[in-house]
């Protein structure tokens, strides 16, 4: 079983560092009981202060983190960050599995042709997947 928690990479994460705006597409993502790390191609340096939000439901959600680790892997970069508030770590565990039910949502209208409201979405990923979502 996985400590760590996946990020779909259907779902983007935004990252603002003071002035700086990126938009981390595409991003394999974990998540620990205290922060994540995501791919970008930027070089985002240690002891940097970021704000991160995802954009999956209403209302977003959005955390201020402390960069801990910057990472030069082939083309891109792997940060490491550590939320400043501990709620926040929980409230992003919840978010995280709403991802994965919109995902989940997604690739059965992809690939069965089924068209889920989000209710059916999370009843089925429930029923299949919740046991192995990391705790």
């Amino acid at each position: 079983m996985r400590h760590f928690i996946r990020h779909p990479t259907d779902i983007p994460i935004n990252c603002i560092m003071r002035d700086h705006y990126y938009c981390v597409r595409n991003a394999l993502l974990d998540v620990s009981a205290g922060g994540l790390s995501f791919v970008t191609d930027n070089y985002i340096p240690p002891g940097e202060s970021i704000h991160v939000n995802i954009y999956v439901q209403d209302p977003n959600f959005e955390a201020d983190c402390d960069v801990k680790w910057c990472r030069r892997v082939d083309s891109c970069y792997h940060v490491g960050v550590k939320f400043k508030d501990s709620a926040e770590a929980f409230s992003f565990r919840m978010v995280e599995q709403v991802c994965h039910i919109e995902h989940y949502k997604r690739k059965v209208e992809s690939e069965e042709g089924r068209e889920l409201s989000s209710e059916q979405a999370a009843e089925e990923w429930i029923a299949r997947y919740a046991p192995k979502f990391p705790r």
